[in-house]
């Protein structure tokens, strides 16, 4: 099992300051899952993201967005809290 430096956890939608912010911040060895509002940025996400990038499938269909960019791994929520069980230190964003 491999461990996570820091989880990104981004709720924000790409509109919102954090949104950036947080793409800033993590590093390679991080991981950013995008929830709820988070995932109407998976595009831009996507695009700028240095380390993984994950996004909660429920909060996908949700909002009617699918994984266009087709490099995502989508997750769901008993995955998502087996990420936070990895991490050696959470952000939510």
């Amino acid at each position: 099992m491999t461990e996570i430096k820091t989880l990104h956890i981004l709720n924000k939608s790409p509109e919102h300051p954090r949104f950036t912010r947080c793409l800033t911040v993590a590093g390679p060895e991080d991981t950013v899952l995008l929830i709820e509002n988070g995932v109407l940025g998976l595009v831009a996400a996507s695009a700028s993201a240095s380390g993984k990038l994950l996004a909660l499938d429920a909060d996908l269909a949700a909002r009617g967005v699918g994984n266009q960019s087709g490099t995502v791994e989508t997750v769901d929520y008993d995955a998502m809290v087996e990420l936070t069980t990895r991490a050696q230190q959470v952000i939510s964003w």
